[in-house]
């Protein structure tokens, strides 16, 4: 029997939302596969700092909450893909307004930070 992993948490939304997409990769990993289907391996060379069982375990999480499709086709060796499924897809507009924050927000917060660190400051 799957463990039930959401509820939702009454008055807070973004917290059940959150529940499905949050995390250090899930997020990432739905903006590359959003891009198209990706095989596992490619999605780990996109990501070099993620470990392959956590990999494993991100994907599966996103394939039990409808986010992801997982495809196995039945050849040596083995090959799977993973796509975006409609649910998932529902998800884009949001990631596309995170990374525009990002590039608004984040990126001149860290291009400062790294300026006042370099050694010509």
């Amino acid at each position: 029997m799957r463990k039930q992993r959401h509820t939702f948490y009454g008055n807070c939304p973004v917290e059940a939302a959150l529940d499905i997409i949050g995390g250090k990769w899930k997020a990432i990993l739905l903006f590359h596969i959003l891009d198209g289907t990706k095989r596992f391996n490619e999605l780990g060379r996109l990501l070099p700092g993620l470990t392959p069982r956590m990999l494993t375990t991100q994907l599966r999480e996103l394939e039990a909450d409808g986010v992801v499709t997982r495809t196995i086709y039945p050849q040596v060796p083995p090959k799977v893909e993973y796509s975006i499924t409609p649910f998932g897809r529902t998800l884009q507009p949001l990631l596309q307004e995170l990374a525009a924050w990002s590039e608004t927000h984040v990126k001149p917060r860290l291009e400062h930070a790294s300026s006042a660190d370099s050694p010509e400051s």
